[in-house]
């Protein structure tokens, strides 16, 4: 039978892209790939062959003229979660970052922005795994995003509208469904609620049925000493994420069967 991967899309802000780093008390490191469990496309730097999924994922995929952020990457939720998503399922990923931190939702609609610089990333996906011949079972989004909308006090409304839009193009590309990870609280002094955009999220998961809650862990980490910094993680946080997502994104496909 001829092997066949899962293609997922990484996409949203810097805790998507990651943040991960350890510290005396959360020592942890990112996890090393699972033999077979995955490689990323590197649709940016080099996009004539595959990759072994290592941290930091998508460390080189800087585009100058959409999704940029060089040295900025340090550890992310990606491995852990392919990983799990290997173990569940049996079937390797192909992952493709297309993350930037700051990004609001309004910087995903596909005006010359940053879900344009994605779609892009995801049709040379496609064009290299046909000319490869590489089969393809399902074509997945994972989706954490919402930190700075949180800051800018966009309203649900907007978010929710943004949201749909920025979905419905990913649809029409051949994404099945988003897996979504809520965001989690702000650590800092300038008082910024992200109570109503993870609502919001939690909101579009109940109405919208390509819309998969996989992970709602990430607004105990604050409570938990988890946070390095007003929006960020250690890694500890960013693996149990991952694993969390994968475990439940693999559910989810093994149950469409």
């Amino acid at each position: 039978m001829e092997k066949e991967y899962d293609v997922f899309l990484f996409l949203g802000q810097s805790n998507m892209a990651g943040r991960g780093i350890t510290s005396q008390q959360w020592p942890e490191t990112a996890p090393i790939l699972t033999p077979g469990a995955g490689n990323e496309y590197r649709a940016v730097s080099d996009p004539e062959c595959l990759h072994a999924v290592k941290e930091p994922f998508g460390e080189a995929e800087n585009n100058p003229e959409g999704i940029y952020e060089p040295g900025m990457k340090t550890g992310s939720m990606v491995t852990a979660f392919i990983n799990a998503y290997y173990a569940k399922t049996g079937v390797p990923v192909i992952g493709v970052s297309a993350s930037k931190g700051g990004s609001a939702i309004g910087e995903w609609q596909g005006n010359s922005d940053y879900l344009s610089d994605a779609l892009v990333r995801f049709d040379r996906t496609e064009n290299y795994l046909k000319e490869q011949k590489i089969a393809v079972r399902h074509r997945y989004m994972l989706w954490c995003q919402g930190e700075t909308d949180g800051d800018l006090g966009t309203s649900p409304t907007v978010y929710k509208a943004g949201f749909k839009n920025m979905f419905a193009q990913l649809k029409g590309k051949g994404i099945e469904t988003c897996f979504l990870i809520t965001i989690g609280e702000y650590n800092g002094e300038r008082g910024f609620d992200y109570s109503k955009i993870r609502q919001t999220q939690l909101d579009i998961v109940a109405e919208l049925p390509d819309v998969e809650l996989v992970c709602d862990n990430f607004h105990t980490m604050r409570g938990r000493g988890l946070m390095k910094d007003e929006f960020h993680y250690y890694q500890k946080a960013y693996n149990e994420v991952g694993t969390t997502a994968g475990n439940a994104a693999g559910e989810f496909v093994n149950g469409l069967y």
